[in-house]
This record gives structure tokens, sequence and C-alpha cells, in this order.
């Protein structure tokens, strides 16, 4: 996993300045070359997985998701937000049994990584499913998901195209497309 080690030269603790029931966002300061105190805003939340699923033959299950920040539907893998002390790999076995309906008999870590560390404090956990066996989603009231069952070609056609927009899933895609990718991936 990432480097819990805090490094850096933030001088104080995070001030609440909004709070819902799934992110916060903070002020805290940071002290630059000159001295100077300068203020940075962070949004925090209970870190988050991210799961490519691939199935017997090969075939990858993306969802077609509305996301209401990108005012579009969004092609993607299976991704969820933790429950407050929940290990990241339960999440990942929960979040795709939601929304894909899928057993994994096999999940494993790829990597760990920040989606945009600039502002996101999330760290969000890359696992790949398999030995996938189909059965029932349980969608949360408000997803609006539909199953997408693609080979590599059709992926690899969608990204050309530019039809996948989701960072997460582009950096799942690229360990089907480069097979050493798995081995050095490290914390991504």
């Amino acid at each position: 996993m990432l480097n819990e080690e805090k490094k850096g030269n933030d001088t104080s603790e995070d001030k609440i300045l909004f709070q819902t029931k799934i992110f916060d966002v903070v002020e805290r300061y940071q002290i630059g070359q000159s001295g100077q105190k300068h203020p940075r805003y962070v949004v925090r939340n209970k870190g988050a997985v991210a799961i490519l699923p691939i199935l017997p033959d090969g075939r990858i299950i993306l969802i077609k998701q509305f996301r209401s920040p990108a005012q579009r539907y969004i092609y993607e893998i299976p991704a969820g937000t933790r429950e407050i002390g929940e290990e990241p790999l339960k999440t990942a076995y929960r979040e795709l049994i939601e929304e894909t309906g899928y057993h994994a008999g096999k999940m494993d870590l790829l990597c760990s990584f920040y989606s945009s560390p600039g502002i996101f404090q999330e760290e969000l956990f890359l696992f790949r499913a398999t030995d996938l066996v189909p059965g029932e989603s349980a969608l949360e009231d408000g997803e609006d998901i539909t199953l997408v069952i693609v080979d590599r070609d059709q992926v690899r056609s969608m990204i050309r195209k530019g039809e996948i927009h989701d960072a997460k899933t582009l950096l799942a895609l690229l360990t089907i497309f480069f097979p050493e990718f798995p081995e050095n991936l490290g914390d991504c």
C-alpha cells in the first residue's frame, strides 16, 4: 500500500469546512520555502476500491453509469466507497456484487493509488476479479447502471474512440494490454 508516513510541511490540524455522509472538505496549512503559510483545501473520504472483472473467456465487465458531476453516462469498472473500518478487499467483493451481481472466486490487489492528490485524500485500491459467477445485483436507490460486457478488441476500440473517460478504468485496462504491467505496479 501507499507509504502512510506523513511527509512534507503541513503545519496544522485539519479544520472541517464542509461535511457530508461521503466526504469532508478541510483546510490545512503548508509552509512554503519562504516560511510563509499557505492554505490548502482537501477533500477527505474513507477511501475506495475499483474492480476489474474478467470473465473466464477473457471478456471484461464494464458498467455504463450516469455520473452527475460529468452530466453524462460514463463507461467504467465497478467501484465504490469503503465503509468506516472496512478492509479494501471486503469492499471490493461487496461492490462487485452490488453493481454487477457477479461473485468473484478470486480477487487480487493490483495496486493502490491517489486519483487526484492535489485535492483528494482518497486512496483507491485496484483489484482484479476472476472466477466470476453471475448472480443478482443490489443497486442502491439512485444508481443508474447497465452492464456492458466487452472483449479485448472492443475495449481497445472504445479507448481509441475516446469512449472511456474514467482514469481508474484506463489504468485497470492497461494491466490487460501490458501483461508485464501488474508485476511492476507496486503502488502504481
